[in-house]
């Protein structure tokens, strides 16, 4: 039942949305006022007492989140929702580390709201509000994950929003290629949630066949089904207090789609063969890696569950955009893989370079996979080219195309005739002149055959994207004037 002293302050700049919101919250039993600038909403809220804010972010006075930042230093036991048109990564951490409840996208259903607010203000009544969550800096982060290698640019990108996003409650999902480490990523976020004395729940939709799959999630009553002997509880009542890891989500068969989306939304589900609704504490991480926009834009997956699991979307680095991390994992893969009897030691040069120029299609499991076989068969004591599989170590030896043009460049001085296969317009050029034209018209060359695609020029080159990134930069070459 509705509380009627319990009074809801929310603040937008859209007229409509603003009354039409006031009057069905009203009507639904709430204490309302509405405002239509930040500058109002904070003065309304250090003169009056509130038990919920409704906020937007792109409003005037808001553009800075600065209702966020005053509503936690007057009121920070005053839940606040966010409630957006204008989603993006940066706002919704910044929003998150400023300890928001809710992160809502419009537009947005009148009874999924209702619901939010339901569940935020019965859920204010038992715990107080937690604090915001403490900014480090890159050098804490590396080490703030010890079992999550990696030093690129990318990888602490990942840290920072792990850090800013694992100790609230906040729904995740993580996309990218397979083998990149989604469960990796979504284990860390629960080991650093305050729930992280509650079971992190694996569910794989891939793993159990469709008739199956509602009474795996769900539970079931005795008998409700052909094989139902007893009563059996469900992966999300055993995960109650803790974290849904789904695996697979963009598998989830469509029929399911609804009611996971209500078990989401407000935290119960009814067991199948049962008419009494469970309720549940549960936050959901979820991994795929199918594009689920265009899986919504076919048809294939609920576009209303999309927003509710992906308020803060990760998406994991691919290990050939990771540089130097290929290294550092392949020398901890080794350690850790390595038998007690093994001679093996580390890896040659000639194989170290191997690892860097390999494109790595099936990522750090695929690297896995290689260590293991590099074990097996290295005599020892360093690993070589010739311990590797034979596509690794030919794209070594054929190397990328940029470090082709480079080993010839790099050969001028030791030429005979320096000249004979460069441009007439380097022929009086220094070494460094040719080294940087050449480089220039190498660059110009990759953008000009991927029509300005950074990550498939990176990706030919053998580079990192934000190698590329800075070489383009260093030659002034924008890659947009390539595309079409």
């Amino acid at each position: 039942m509705t509380n009627p002293t319990q009074k809801i302050l929310v603040a937008d700049d859209e007229p409509l949305y603003l009354r039409t919101t006031g009057d069905l919250l009203r009507k639904a039993g709430y204490a309302c006022v509405c405002v239509s600038n930040a500058t109002e909403a904070m003065r309304r809220l250090r003169e009056e007492s509130f038990d919920l804010v409704l906020s937007d972010l792109s409003m005037p006075g808001n553009f800075k989140l600065e209702l966020l930042h005053d509503q936690r230093n007057h009121r920070p036991t005053v839940p606040i929702v966010v409630i957006t048109g204008v989603p993006t990564l940066p706002s919704a951490i910044e929003s998150i580390r400023l300890g928001i409840t809710d992160y809502l996208l419009k537009p947005v259903k009148f009874e999924d709201l209702l619901a939010c607010v339901r569940r935020v203000l019965a859920s204010a009544e038992n715990k107080s509000t937690r604090p915001p969550v403490p900014v480090r800096g890159r050098d804490e982060l590396e080490t703030l994950f010890p079992h999550m290698i990696g030093k690129s640019e990318p990888m602490l990108e990942l840290f920072e929003i792990i850090d800013r996003v694992a100790p609230t409650d906040t729904n995740v999902l993580i996309t990218g290629e397979s083998g990149t480490g989604k469960e990796i990523v979504a284990s860390t976020i629960h080991s650093h949630s305050h729930r992280s004395d509650g079971k992190f729940q694996v569910i794989d939709c891939t793993a159990v066949p469709e008739s199956l799959f509602e009474s795996m999630l769900f539970g079931h009553k005795r008998g409700s089904f052909t094989g139902a002997v007893g009563e059996a509880e469900g992966l999300l009542k055993q995960c109650d207090g803790g974290t849904a890891f789904i695996d697979e989500l963009g598998e989830l068969p469509v029929a399911l789609q609804a009611k996971l989306l209500r078990a989401v939304q407000e935290q119960t589900f009814i067991p199948v063969g049962s008419h009494t609704p469970v309720t549940v504490d549960t936050r959901f991480v979820c991994a795929t890696n199918r594009d689920l926009e265009m899986e919504v834009a076919a048809g294939r997956f609920r576009q209303d569950l999309y927003y509710r699991l992906g308020v803060i979307h990760i998406e994991m680095p691919p290990l050939r955009n990771r540089g130097n991390d290929i290294l550092l994992l392949a020398d901890a893969l080794l350690d850790s893989l390595r038998p007690p009897n093994s001679a093996v030691e580390g890896f040659s040069d000639d194989a170290r370079e191997a690892l860097l120029q390999y494109d790595w299609p099936g990522n750090i499991r695929e690297l896995r996979n290689l260590i293991e076989r590099a074990l097996t068969l290295a005599p020892g004591p360093l690993v070589t080219t010739a311990d590797l599989p034979g596509k690794v170590h030919s794209s070594s030896a054929s190397g990328s195309h940029f470090s082709v043009l480079r080993e010839h460049v790099s050969s001028l001085d030791a030429s005979p005739s320096p000249t004979a296969t460069l441009p007439a317009a380097l022929s009086n050029a220094s070494r460094e002149e040719a080294m940087e034209a050449a480089e220039y018209q190498y660059l110009v060359g990759l953008m000009e055959i991927h029509a300005g695609n950074v990550s498939e020029a990176a990706r030919q080159a053998g580079l990192s994207r934000q190698g590329l990134h800075k070489l383009l930069k260093k030659h002034d070459i924008n890659a947009a004037q390539f595309r079409s």
